[in-house]
């Protein structure tokens, strides 16, 4: 594991050195793409450097308790070897994660559907809450959401809202929230105290990008006709 890391750092550091070179900066395409890998590999090597530390100073510990005769001494090194050693075990589980190679997808910006299901209007209140409870976790993370459209319920909520919700790893985050969700409560529109179900569903997309398409003039052909 310590060869990968180090191949890392030493990929992170390429990258570094890249992206202060005017040619790489004047290509916003390629610029953006190491500024992401850049970010991404830095998350990594900066494990890397406090487990480094970690394993050093484990090190240092066991030198102690080896050659140390103060009974004092050898205690405090043991103790803080016993947590150190700890700390060295859950770092390699949460490097390891971090080493697994992620989706492309991932990283992409996601487009967000809410639909109101089975349940008439209070199926919209419903959709209406997941809005509200999802906009609210995408503040929380920093991301910028962008409506784009919105159908009202006839006693409130949505029967169906399309937002866009773009920032760091947003397709990753939100992928899993795609399916069925399904309540149980006594609805505002309810006179008799009755509980009904109530679903709506999610859809989460990554966003497409936008490509660049050449068509040969030569290619193209153009027919006319004349009616009569």
């Amino acid at each position: 594991m310590l060869e990968k890391l180090e191949a890392i750092k030493q990929r992170w550091e390429d990258v570094e050195e890249q992206l202060s070179n005017p040619d790489v900066v004047q290509d916003m395409k390629r610029f953006a793409g190491l500024n992401k890998e850049y970010k991404d590999l830095g998350k990594i090597v900066d494990e890397y450097k406090i487990y480094k530390n970690v394993i050093s100073n484990i090190e240092a510990n066991k030198e102690i308790l080896s050659g140390e005769k103060d009974n004092e001494l050898r205690e405090m090194a043991k103790g803080e070897l016993d947590m150190l050693i700890t700390q060295q075990e859950e770092m390699e589980s949460a490097i390891r994660l971090m080493l697994i190679p992620k989706d492309p997808e991932d990283a992409k910006n996601a487009v967000f559907e809410i639909r109101g299901g089975t349940g008439g209007d209070e199926a919209a209140l419903f959709a209406g809450d997941l809005y509200r409870m999802y906009t609210r976790f995408f503040e929380t993370k920093g991301w910028q959401v962008e409506t784009v459209d919105v159908t009202e319920g006839t006693a409130g909520g949505y029967k169906e809202v399309i937002l866009k919700v773009s920032g760091d790893d947003v397709y990753g985050q939100l992928k899993y929230e795609s399916g069925v969700h399904r309540v149980q409560r006594v609805p505002d529109t309810e006179t008799q105290g009755r509980v009904h179900t109530s679903a709506a569903s999610v859809a989460v997309l990554p966003e497409a990008e936008e490509i660049d398409v050449y068509i040969n003039p030569a290619d193209i052909e153009l027919q006319t006709s004349r009616s009569g």
